[in-house]
Formats: structure tokens, sequence, C-alpha cells
């Protein structure tokens, strides 16, 4: 019979498993669906799923949860906004490592705003993600042949970062499940209610052609990576270390490039393969030797980690 640690082990792979593949089904979903309004639709279905499953937190819940709540929630919507519009511009495989240097900016972030010492595990970490970020974004031809989305997507990684930290600060005083819920729920909000902005100012006509593909994301995205996600890592990180979590939760663009390559035929040429094998460095560097938390969309690491 397997222990509770090699299960903890499997439940962990399998929910980075998800998230890593779902970069290549959300890019090929944006052919039919505007970014906003996938992104509104798939935290919709998300929202009421885990309201479902956690309604009894929910009853319990006082205004100082919902108001912490709502700030993750205001952080989980900018890392989506940025990483979904990106993807329209990028590949999924650079996405996905451009992502993970969320975990690089953590503890910077703390370190700027004095909550925690800068080591210099951390800033080799730093350097070989910026190094392996430039070699990733950066073609041969010079800044001057950026690909708009993988700025973008950095900003993603700002934003997920400020995730980290806000669940971090309120995780030990509020319910997980209530937290989770509410902060799905004010990205789905937040999401519904700029679709009427986007088209009246014209950064973005609300559009959706309901083919399979996007009904696929749509489900796969919010059943998958957002309900069994969360279920899966809330529950092996009772049975697993930080350190160990964050380990296996660095495999998300490891996982994503391989899917990108065996569904949509990405290529990777040694310029790429460099760049994504330093962010990776990078990231495990600071996750090891830096003491710095655990990956995003992962509250009881968060608490852990405090």
């Amino acid at each position: 019979m397997l222990s509770k640690r090699v299960l903890a082990d499997l439940a962990l792979v399998c929910a980075t498993l998800i998230w890593g593949a779902t970069f290549v089904l959300v890019k090929d979903a944006l052919a039919d669906i505007s970014v906003f309004a996938y992104i509104a639709v798939r935290f919709l279905l998300a929202a009421v799923l885990m309201a479902a499953i956690f309604w009894r937190s929910l009853r319990r819940m006082s205004w100082a949860t919902l108001w912490s709540g709502v700030q993750i929630g205001i952080f989980m919507f900018g890392g989506y906004a940025f990483q979904t519009t990106g993807l329209k511009f990028t590949t999924p495989a650079k996405a996905a490592f451009i992502t993970g240097l969320a975990v690089i900016l953590v503890p910077i972030f703390l370190g700027i705003f004095g909550q925690r010492r800068i080591n210099a595990w951390v800033w080799a970490g730093v350097v070989s993600s910026l190094v392996g970020l430039y070699f990733l974004t950066v073609p041969r031809e010079g800044l001057g042949s950026l690909n708009r989305g993988d700025p973008i997507v950095f900003g993603c990684a700002i934003m997920f970062a400020l995730h980290i930290i806000f669940i971090g600060r309120y995780v030990s005083d509020h319910s997980v499940g209530a937290l989770a819920t509410l902060q799905v729920s004010t990205t789905a909000v937040l999401a519904t209610l700029l679709l009427p902005i986007l088209a009246a100012t014209g950064w973005e006509h609300p559009r959706i052609v309901w083919s399979g593909t996007v009904i696929s994301a749509v489900l796969i995205t919010s059943i998958g990576s957002t309900v069994i996600g969360f279920s899966f890592q809330t529950w092996a990180q009772q049975h697993t270390s930080p350190s160990h979590t964050a380990i296996l939760i660095s495999l998300e663009p490891v996982f994503a490039a391989l899917t990108s390559w065996l569904l949509a035929s990405e290529h990777f040429g040694a310029r790429t393969i460099a760049g994504a094998s330093l962010i990776l460095i990078g990231i495990l560097l600071a996750e090891l030797k830096g003491a710095a938390p655990v990956a995003p969309e992962s509250l009881e690491a968060a608490r852990a980690a405090e």
C-alpha cells in the first residue's frame, strides 16, 4: 500500500501536469474566444463549483475574510489577465517558463519591503533566471525583434508573485476554503465587469464561438486546473514539506514545454533550450537554497512557508 507521502507526491505531480498542459489548450482556445470573455467564463464556472465545495467555510466567514480574499483575488486576476493576453502573441512553453519567474520575484519583493533578507543563493537564482529570460525571449536580431507577448507574460509573473505574498499574509488567520473561493470569485467578477468597459473603449470586443476547443479549455482549466488542482495541492501539503512541494511545482514549465512539443509541434532551438534551462536552474536555486515561499496558487504552501 502506498504511503501518504508517496500519494501526496503523485497528487502534486498530477496537479502540476494539469497546470502545465493547459498553456497549449488556452493558446488554441483564444482563436475562438476573446481573452477576458475566456477568463470570465472559466472563473465563473470554477467559482460556482468551489462555492459548492466550501459552502460551510463561506457561511462562517467574516468581513475581514471577505476583504482578504478580494485582495488576493485582485492579484490573481491581474496574473491571469497578463498571462492569457500574452499567450495570444507567444508560445505556450515560453509563457510557462516566464510565469515561473514569479517564484524568483517573491523573495526580491519581500527583501525590498524589509520582510526577508535576500541571501546569495537567491541572487544567484535571479542572475541565472535573468540570463535565461534574455536567451528565451530576445531573438538573435536583438530587442527590436522581441515578441510582444513575452513582456506581457512577465507582467503575469509580477502579479503572481504579489499573489503569493498576499496569500502568506492572510492564510494563517482565515479559512483556506473561503480564501480560495473568494479569490476565484473576485477574478470572475472583475473579468465580467471589464467586458462592457473594454468593448466601449475598443480595447477588446467580447467574442465567443462555442467550438470544441473552447469548451474543452474552459472545462479543463476551471475544473482541472482550479478545482482539482487546488484540492490536490491543499491535501498534499498536509503530508509533505514546502521545499519538496516547490521542487515538484517547478516542473510546471517543463510539462508545458513537453505538451507544447507533443500537441502543438513547438520547435525548440538551442537558444530557447538554454534560456529555459537557466530559468529552471534559477527557480530551483531560489527555492532550495533561498528559503523562498513556494509557487503560485498554493494556499497551504503559503501557510507552511510562513
